[in-house]
């Protein structure tokens, strides 16, 4: 029986085989030999294949919207990694470099299609390594750049604190003003101008109204500040969000600039080795 075949039976994926389709499928797989500290794909890259880990160690990791770099998984001999992207077609999930000199077994998306139609069970398999990933992931980034500020501060108001803001809110409008407005000239229309019956209850010099004022100002100024101070929290919470999306759009042009990097550096590789071929 071939090496690889003899790897396959350690690989819970393909435990549901039988010699023959081991070996079967090992003549498929293509040998990969990676260098330590050579990255065998990085986080968006086009997703193709998936790999076996025939010797050697490899990480699993991304970075989180702080730019902080977080390892998935460490991945040894018999496990496997880049299954998802290969599923789904889709861009890489996450970036994995070889922390040793490793030896992997490639396999490739149409061979992975005639592999689950022959073991169907082998999904159960694949599905469970995405979901362990999936898990660490929730676990390690449960914080997000897309806060919105106003869910965030008023959803945790209590009912002296949305007191407080509607007091403080009516306090600053054209309403208030004429309330008072009226208020005041009932006030010492009744206090100055003799009506026949009515005796008036704060003569000149206005000391009950004074005292009315004083008060109402204490208790509003009260209100106002309770308001300042929630409207300065928020503004806090406004500019940690701030501060994560200009980190997150940081991040991904940090990313971007890589990738393009990456693709000069190969473009620049392959164009040296046409030259000298030709020559």
């Amino acid at each position: 029986m071939r090496p690889e075949a003899e790897l396959l039976k350690q690989v819970s994926l393909f435990q549901f085989l039988d010699d023959n389709e081991r070996s079967e499928l090992a003549a498929q797989l293509d040998v990969v030999t990676f260098a330590a500290g050579q990255e065998i794909f990085h986080y968006g890259d086009p997703g193709d294949s998936l790999y076996v880990i025939n010797s050697g160690e490899v990480e699993v990791f991304m970075k989180n919207h702080t730019g902080e770099r977080i390892v998935l998984e460490t991945s040894t001999r018999g496990d496997f990694f880049g299954e998802l992207s290969l599923l789904d077609n889709g861009s890489r999930t996450a970036s994995v470099v070889a922390t040793q000199e490793t030896e992997t077994l490639r396999l490739e998306r149409a061979d992975l299609e005639a592999f689950l139609r022959r073991c169907p069970q082998a999904v159960m398999e694949l599905l469970a390594a995405m979901g362990k990933r999936q898990r660490v992931t929730v676990e390690q980034l449960r914080r997000t750049a897309t806060r919105n500020v106003n869910e965030e501060a008023d959803d945790k108001r209590s009912v002296v604190q949305k007191a407080a803001d509607w007091i403080a809110e009516f306090s600053g409008s054209i309403p208030f003003l004429m309330l008072h407005v009226v208020f005041f000239t009932v006030w010492l229309v009744l206090n100055t101008v003799s009506i026949p019956g009515f005796k008036p209850f704060d003569p000149y010099p206005f000391g009950f109204l004074a005292l009315v004022v004083s008060l109402e100002a204490i208790f509003l100024s009260v209100f106002v500040l309770l308001s300042q101070n929630r409207q300065v929290a928020k503004e806090r919470v406004r500019g940690d969000i701030e501060y994560d999306v200009n980190l997150k759009a940081e991040l991904e042009i940090a990313h971007l600039h890589e990738k393009v990097d990456r693709l000069t550096a190969t473009v620049l590789s392959k164009l040296d080795k046409l030259d000298k071929g030709s020559r």
